[in-house]
């Protein structure tokens, strides 16, 4: 497995690719979630590359970037072992020549303003922006990514549409501890008192999609589960059913739905979400 830390060497090593290429874009601290991705990839394409990278332009100054949790070494011996062709690590220098405040950005409009846009302004600009430039970077044929950030796939399928880009981009289901909870580098964060508690968050997305399932309206029960996650200690940004297609808000002939969540456990912020068919 090769390891490029400059965009010389990763184009060096692009021009000798015979066959097609999938990406794999990450931040690193790879869990098994990530493995799984590459093995999706795998099935894709004749060579799988990753990216690791912490992109500073998608975290506010009150955000973890600093303490985000890097492991480099494991996460490239871990890549290897699951056959991945070369792993692309670039510097900030590397990826904002000119610096983050004269970068250019890409924003897909209304889709980065809400959920998790609303919470997190600008994030999905850094989001949209890393993964244009990475596109740009690696030319991969396909790209993978989890299904648990469904907003954060979302937008990057509308970018890719936006600017006509020749990338498949394949969604791949959350992976999921065998207690339910959504596998996520920021677990790392949780106590052990909480990480037992955390579980709770996928629990009552399956009680809300088998109400709904059941012919349920949406907003009561919506009320009912913000009720339950308080009282189980969670403090909640957001719990909601959307349209999946675009993530706007659903209307009565509407049957393709996602039920989305992000909550604090404790100083720890948590996303979720579950597909449902009404």
């Amino acid at each position: 497995m090769q390891v490029l830390h400059s965009l010389e060497q990763l184009r060096a090593w692009r021009q000798q690719v015979n066959g097609s290429l999938a990406l794999v874009p990450t931040m690193g601290n790879l869990h098994e979630g990530h493995l799984k991705l590459v093995d999706l990839a795998q099935q894709q394409a004749d060579h799988v590359i990753v990216s690791i990278f912490v992109n500073p332009l998608q975290f506010a100054a009150n955000e973890d970037l600093d303490r985000y949790p890097r492991s480099f070494a494991a996460d490239c011996q871990a890549l290897a072992a699951r056959g991945a062709a070369a792993v692309f690590a670039p510097t900030v220098a590397d990826v904002y020549p000119r610096g983050l405040s004269q970068q250019s950005f890409i924003e897909v409009p209304g889709i980065s303003t809400i959920l998790c846009g609303a919470s997190r302004p600008g994030h999905f600009r850094g989001v949209a922006t890393i993964v244009a430039k990475l596109f740009n970077m690696v030319q991969p044929d396909s790209a993978v990514f989890g299904e648990k950030d469904f907003q954060q796939l979302q937008v990057i399928r509308l970018m890719s549409t936006d600017l006509s880009l020749p990338i498949r981009i394949i969604g791949m289901p959350t992976e999921r501890a065998d207690d339910g909870l959504a596998l996520s580098s920021r677990n790392g964060y949780l106590t052990p008192v909480e990480r037992q508690q955390a579980p709770i968050l996928f629990a009552l997305l399956q009680q809300i999609a088998g109400q709904l399932q059941a012919g349920c309206a949406i907003e009561p029960l919506l009320t009912e589960a913000e009720q339950q996650l308080q009282q189980a200690g969670f403090r909640l940004d957001y719990l909601t059913v959307r349209r999946r297609s675009d993530l706007d808000k659903p209307q009565s002939a509407d049957r393709e739905l996602i039920i989305l969540v992000a909550a604090y456990l404790g100083n720890t912020r948590l996303i979720d979400n579950l597909a449902v068919n009404r």
